[in-house]
């Protein structure tokens, strides 16, 4: 394909690319994938710091594949897809026990390790082993819709392999790290998803969507993911010294991480709740001390309405459900708990 667009992204990388990032130009590979999953589904703003407190905390992949899976959960508490966490700290297991301590060289080795996928291993084979291949996020993915002029939707099968084959055809063979890192910088701050930088940017000349007035049309996307709300009824069930917790072990959203006693429900607590509550806790010896606001959270396909009730059972010790642990308030913040959980406990228990 002959077109100006890797030559004009490279001067522009070289000239005009100001964006300053702490993993910018990095050749250790384990703290190129570090940055990669950490930023995964989120805003650099937000995994700014969860990066640099992993890079203090576990500077190589050793001291991270030997820590205690609850350490690294914790660590990364509030930010989210915890699933990559898991699949952070299990393939440090593996590359620490059973390649040596060291990543795969190649791109098509590296996509076979757990939670990295085509982009990850892209990332970490052209920024630390110079490999020529290009990366596909969603910046990618908007600066070639738009200047290509790509109508073809990115989530679907074909529109992932249009835009994969075109985006390799495109990258500078000789210099890849530096390409990669110009593009999706390109996309971060000229081609920005709203008011994009059309008069700045270089590419204007050459950019369909501009040149015929589809810049807020591109790219599509095809798919509209059906939003289901889920019921979590969460039980406060305390002494002055000590609370019941209980970790969350099934194959499910916030897997592994730690969460109070919870009762789900297909629908809104109803106001004769206290059967429910009794049936759960095998006692109705308690009484409700209040039934708190419902509060509510996004993820990506699940609306989340969490309701919190505060009991009082006299005795915590009474009650011997499967899967309930006492521990004290005074250890309660080294558990890792989903946000929302965490921030009723700062606000109502832990103060």
């Amino acid at each position: 394909m002959k077109t100006p667009f890797t030559s004009l992204l490279i001067a522009w990388n070289k000239q005009k690319n100001t964006r300053q990032m702490p993993w910018k130009g990095e050749k250790d590979p384990y703290l190129i994938w570090l940055s990669e999953i950490i930023l995964q589904q989120t805003r650099v703003e937000q995994g700014l710091p969860y990066f640099l407190r992993f890079k203090q905390k576990y500077p190589t992949v050793k001291h991270l594949a030997l820590a205690p899976e609850d350490d690294v959960m914790k660590l990364w508490q509030g930010l989210g897809y915890y699933s990559r966490a898991r699949n952070l700290h299990e393939t440090a297991k593996n590359i620490h026990h059973n390649l040596g301590g060291k990543f795969p060289d190649r791109f098509d080795e590296l996509v076979k390790l757990k939670g990295v996928g085509a982009y990850t291993a892209a990332a970490i084979a052209s920024f630390a082993f110079g490999e020529p291949q290009a990366v596909v996020d969603g910046n990618v993915i908007r600066v070639l819709a738009r200047v290509f002029g790509i109508s073809t939707a990115f989530d679907t099968t074909a529109g992932k392999k249009e835009f994969a084959a075109l985006a390799q055809q495109l990258i500078d063979t000789k210099q890849p790290a530096a390409y990669n890192q110009a593009i999706m910088d390109f996309g971060a701050v000229v081609c920005t998803p709203q008011n994009p930088a059309c008069e700045a940017c270089p590419m204007h000349k050459i950019c369909v969507a501009y040149t015929s007035n589809k810049t807020a049309e591109l790219p599509k996307r095809e798919k509209r993911t059906k939003i289901l709300p889920r019921y979590f009824n969460y039980l406060v069930i305390k002494s002055k010294t000590e609370i019941l917790i209980e970790k969350r072990t099934g194959n499910d959203i916030w897997k592994n991480l730690y969460q109070l006693p919870l009762i789900e429900t297909a629908q809104p607590l109803k106001k004769d709740f206290h059967k429910t509550i009794a049936a759960h806790l095998g006692t109705d010896a308690f009484t409700i001390d209040s039934y708190g606001r419902e509060v509510s959270q996004m993820l990506s396909h699940r609306k989340i309405y969490f309701r919190f009730v505060v009991l009082e059972t006299g005795n915590i010790n009474r009650l011997k459900i499967n899967g309930l642990q006492k521990v004290k308030l005074s250890k309660l913040h080294q558990y890792a708990f989903p946000k929302t959980i965490n921030d009723y406990l700062n606000s109502n228990v832990l103060t």
